[in-house]
């Protein structure tokens, strides 16, 4: 096959820029109402390349409208569910993948068909048992399901487990090591890149969760980020919400993701190339 010529890669990144331009277009609208004044904000007199550079705004969001701790709220909930998904689902697909045991495999087809259950039809249970508990209102229901482990982050480090030769346990055995000792001292170093692909998908998803804490949390003093930034939407007397505050929270929200998924993209891609890399056996 031919290299493509000087024209055809001209072509290419000139159609490559403009679909990034047009996928970047909300973000960037965003950034321009950030920056409106309220002035700007009560005419919705806002504008794509910004004409104002209100820096204030980011003063009194922290300041009047409590965007400190709902940052230190989700930073709470992200880092502990980060915590929980990748150490209980390490040591579950650990077990999937080198302890043989009768009816593992079943086990395993049974654990990947809860991921066909929509969350829908758990979520009033799920509700009913954390009231039993007494955990309305608090921070358990968003962490503590993360400790026990989802099917799809088993299935992906299971996959990954079952390429690593197992000779290497055979030698840690023969030297009188036990499974806690290869799974912490010889798999959990091999699997780090599943693993932080692993902590990237987590983060994505609690750090923007919106339905867990709408549905549990009910102290404006324990929202996360993504609560809290509806909570500032809501005004009364027919009023127009502060959409250049709202988009400064945003900001908030969206950036760590970008970030998060900019500098770990390669483990997000290494996790899909392992996904499939070996069967169910």
């Amino acid at each position: 096959m031919s290299n493509p010529s000087a024209v055809e890669k001209t072509i290419s990144y000139i159609f490559l820029i403009l679909i990034g331009v047009l996928l970047a277009s909300p973000f960037l609208y965003m950034v321009s109402i950030a920056l409106a004044s309220d002035a700007t904000t009560v005419k919705s007199a806002f504008t794509f390349v910004p004409k104002e550079f209100q820096w204030s705004n980011f003063y009194t969001i922290f300041t009047h409208n409590n965007l400190g701790t709902y940052l230190k709220n989700s930073v709470i909930i992200t880092v502990f569910t980060i915590i929980g998904s990748v150490l209980s689902a390490s040591v579950v697909s650990y077990g999937f993948a080198r302890i043989k045991a009768k009816g593992s495999r079943f086990l395993f087809i049974v654990l990947l068909s809860t991921m066909m259950i929509p969350g829908e039809v758990t979520m009033v249970p799920q509700f009913i048992i954390f009231r039993h508990l007494d955990w309305i209102n608090t921070f358990y229901p968003l962490i503590v399901p993360s400790f026990f482990a989802g099917a799809f982050n088993v299935f992906l480090i299971r996959q990954f487990v079952m390429s690593i030769p197992k000779s290497l346990d055979e030698a840690a055995m023969i030297d009188g090591m036990g499974h806690p000792g290869i799974y912490w001292k010889i798999i959990m170093p091999l699997t780090y890149p599943i693993l932080a692909a692993i902590a990237i998908f987590s983060f994505s998803y609690n750090w923007g969760n919106f339905m867990g804490p709408l549905i549990y949390i009910n102290d404006p003093e324990k929202m996360p980020l993504a609560l809290g930034v509806q909570l500032l939407t809501t005004v009364g007397g027919g009023q127009m919400p502060p959409w250049n505050l709202v988009m400064v929270a945003s900001l908030f929200l969206t950036i760590p993701m970008v970030l998060v998924y900019l500098f770990g993209q390669r483990y997000v891609y290494e996790a899909n190339i392992s996904g499939g890399s070996s069967g169910i056996k």
